[in-house]
């Protein structure tokens, strides 16, 4: 566990700016404190409403504390993937009986009642567990459930630790990060209410959860807590229970939270920003797609669910399978907070893989339940024994993968530390279906988690260092920055570069129509452009004459397609309208 918590903060400044997402993050704080205005935020010098406000306060702080730097700026990300993780482990805890039995048998708990009877059945229900186990010495060492191998919590919280996409996202996307971190402890605070009725603080905390989810990310963060939760009760047929929620106080505590960066903006620029996020940034983009470019299935999600919490998403199957047999309550709004994510994004039409992240928390929490019912039922370990040979065959497989594209023949996407990720995911991959195979599944798991960590450290440490080859951006600052006189512009054509404006600390203007940037070179000024080598060659007739090139820089094609072909490196280049 603390090889896998540890890489989530090793060298954080040490690759540059994502120009994807993190890009925003970045300098919109730098630009609030330049301006001394945490009201309004700008981008790229201009207003930019498209999301609330909590998550550059956040950075704007740690800003305030530690310095204007990139890896300040991933400190706080690095904090929120803490928090889900830990969020994981508590949902498993509390969602299995077996690690909740003394602190049951020791409330008084009045709903429940029947204390004595549960604890009298202690043995019935799991006094078979060397049976269960095939009588393996490895059962009966952890019979109390709380440590060792049948510790659900435990299995929970490492894998999603070791998780790869997790810790990608927690060096580069924010926002999305951090509002996984509210909507986790949205659920791992109502699934406590669950567990013990009487300790209503809990219900209290969840508002606040919400609150600062709204804050962060909008209305989603009410939406998806109660679409679940509604479908949690329902299913249970329990929805005249909505009535002891403390809706009431628990509106008060989200307006509370809310309201006033709200009421702040209504006071500057009245209605129209805030109907402009809610209506265009939410809704519009839910029903119609507003801003997204690409069309995606209704199924577009499912392959997405399994990469977002691999490896444990394997486990999701058979725990489905046991969640029905076993009838558990907390299973139950795990499942119902899968669900409702997957199935509320399946059906808008702004389809980003991003958007269901959330779920990571209870997919990891299932998986921890199923390895730990493998310690007792025989069933349960037949299921995880098949799982984890799967799952190893496809690591060795993503492993042999790695070595084809990035050390193969032509080494166009050549990537140091590639080799090396190949290799421990092949060792370990097969050692992983090998000891499922011969009936070690515990071990099986073990040795798959640890290689899946040692390749995390080889992509920090040797990656994404050599990755920035492939990101042009600072050098590309640079050189512009070494020529730049009062008065230049700096232009983009049809590429996306946010991070630019970080480094080069001034405005950039994006064209993304070809009329506005041919006539940007084509006037007076003295214009820095920056276009892709086909749309220089596209618009040559028109400011050919005008312009030459200045250098060029190579970057990463992310098609699949092109990077298997081995396809010629694309290039961006900087290009001017003064040549001398």
């Amino acid at each position: 566990m603390a090889a896998a918590l540890a890489v989530y903060f090793v060298d954080l400044g040490g690759s540059s700016i994502w120009d994807a997402n993190e890009a925003f993050y970045v300098e919109t704080p730098r630009e609030m404190i330049a301006a001394h205005d945490f009201i309004n935020p700008s981008f790229n010098y201009l207003p930019r409403f498209n999301k609330p406000v909590l998550s550059y306060w956040i950075v704007a702080g740690f800003y305030r504390v530690f310095g204007v730097s990139v890896a300040v700026q991933r400190i706080p990300i690095a904090i929120g993937a803490m928090v889900i993780i830990a969020c994981a482990f508590f949902l498993a805890r509390v969602a299995d009986p077996r690690l909740m039995r003394d602190a049951e048998c020791g409330m008084r708990d009045a709903e429940r009642g029947m204390r004595d009877a549960e604890c009298g059945m202690r043995d019935a229900e799991f006094g078979m567990r060397d049976a269960g186990s095939g009588g393996r010495e490895v059962g009966s060492g952890i019979r109390d459930g709380r440590l060792g191998i049948g510790d659900s919590a435990l299995w929970a919280a490492l894998g999603l630790a070791a998780n790869p996409r997790l810790v990608m996202f927690a060096r580069r996307i924010f926002i999305d990060v951090w509002l996984t971190m509210f909507l986790a402890l949205t659920l791992t605070c109502f699934a406590l209410s669950e567990r013990y009725p009487e300790r209503r603080r809990y219900l209290g905390w969840m508002y606040v959860a919400v609150g600062l989810g709204t804050l962060t990310k909008g209305p989603v963060a009410i939406v998806i807590p109660a679409l679940a939760f509604a479908l949690y009760l329902a299913v249970r047929g329990q929805l005249r229970r909505v009535r002891d929620m403390m809706i009431p106080s628990g509106v008060v505590i989200v307006a509370c939270i809310v309201l006033p960066w709200y009421v702040a903006l209504y006071h500057e620029h009245g209605w129209a920003q805030i109907r402009s996020f809610l209506l265009t940034e939410n809704l519009e983009r839910y029903t119609e797609g507003a801003g997204v470019r690409q069309v995606r299935g209704l199924l577009f999600y499912l392959p997405v669910l399994f990469s977002d919490s691999f490896p444990w998403s394997a486990f999701l199957i058979g725990g489905a399978v046991f969640s029905w047999r076993r009838r558990n309550p907390l299973e139950l709004l795990l499942w119902s907070w899968i669900v409702v994510i997957v199935g509320f994004f399946s059906l808008s039409a702004g389809k980003q893989d991003l958007y269901i992240f959330p779920v990571v928390p209870a997919a990891a929490a299932i998986a921890g339940l199923m390895m730990a019912r493998a310690c007792e039922d025989a069933s349960a370990r037949r299921w995880v024994r098949g799982t984890l040979v799967a799952v190893g065959a496809l690591l060795a497989a993503a492993g042999l993968g790695a070595l084809y594209v990035f050390v193969g023949a032509g080494r166009v996407y050549a990537l140091g530390g590639a080799t090396g990720i190949g290799a421990m995911a092949i060792v370990g991959g097969v050692m992983c279906a090998a000891l499922a195979v011969t009936g070690r599944p515990f071990r099986a798991a073990g040795v798959l988690l640890a290689a899946i960590i040692a390749v995390n450290w080889v992509f920090v440490l040797r990656v994404l260092p050599e990755f920035e080859r492939y990101k042009p951006v600072p050098a590309l600052s640079r050189e512009i920055a070494s020529r730049l006189q009062p008065g230049d512009v700096v232009a983009n054509y049809q590429v996306a570069l946010p991070s630019m404006v970080y480094y080069l600390g001034r405005h950039v203007d994006e064209h993304f129509d070809t009329p506005s940037f041919v006539a940007a070179i084509n006037s007076r000024d003295r214009v820095y452009g920056v276009l892709t080598d086909d749309d220089y060659h596209a618009l040559a007739a028109e400011i050919g004459s005008r312009t030459c090139v200045l250098n060029r820089y190579p970057v990463f094609n992310v098609k699949l397609g092109s990077v298997l072909a081995r396809a010629p490196l694309p290039e961006l280049l900087l290009i001017s309208n003064e040549c001398r």
